[in-house]
């Protein structure tokens, strides 16, 4: 367990060390949630009510519900649930999978990856915006393998056995994309016509992917 831990401090510093976010002009900026003030992130918090609690997490320690279509389960450790985070450029997720589970498809798109293995076997993939150049690989406990920032991405646990990995993400709030979500779940949807010409499938089908998508029922 100790050794899961090492991994991940070690990666989440290299991740803050290539951080693209400005220097600090003060010693933190604890985000400030429950503010009405709109500004390109979250408020800081007056330093005066800032707690130890602020800067603190628990639980990634614990196994996630991974019994669900997917098989997987990602808990995220980001600014909206770690206020201490705020301006400093940098988030972590431990991720769950079940048998044969799967982080389908997604993209971040204000942050690298860095993902480390400590549990199992993971199949890492991502695919470029040049030529659609499809990068593969399988990594084992203890490999690392980045996900450049803004490049659709998946992981998948290709066992019967369970897995886990960490990853250091360069970003407080990365954001999260799941690309069949987007083109399917959409509110408003997406007109069928757009999506049946862009996947070359009959209007039925789309009908259907919309229907198991959508965020409105």
């Amino acid at each position: 367990m100790a050794s899961r831990f090492l991994f991940v401090a070690l990666f989440s510093l290299a991740v803050f060390h290539v951080s693209s976010v400005p220097s600090q002009l003060q010693d933190f900026c604890v985000a400030d949630l429950n503010s009405q003030v709109f500004v390109n992130g979250f408020i800081c918090k007056n330093p005066n009510a800032v707690s130890e609690d602020d800067f603190f997490f628990s639980g990634l320690d614990k196994a996630a519900n991974t019994s669900n279509y997917m098989g997987s389960n990602v808990t995220a450790v980001s600014v909206t649930n770690l206020p201490g985070l705020n301006t400093l450029g940098i988030s972590l997720t431990r991720q769950d999978f079940g048998s044969y589970g799967l982080v389908p498809p997604h993209i971040h798109p204000r942050a690298t990856e860095l993902l480390v293995i400590v549990e199992g076997t993971i199949q890492a993939v991502f695919i470029s915006s040049t030529n659609y150049q499809m990068y593969d690989k399988v990594l084992n406990k203890g490999d690392v393998f980045v996900f450049p920032q803004g490049m659709i991405h998946f992981q998948y646990n290709r066992n019967s056995t369970n897995a886990v990995a960490f990853s250091a993400l360069s970003s407080e709030n990365p954001g999260l994309v799941y690309m069949a979500n987007a083109a399917f779940g959409s509110n408003p949807s997406i007109s069928d016509d757009v999506l049946a010409k862009t996947f070359q499938l009959d209007k039925k089908t789309i009908d259907l992917l919309q229907a198991r998508f959508s965020t409105t029922h």
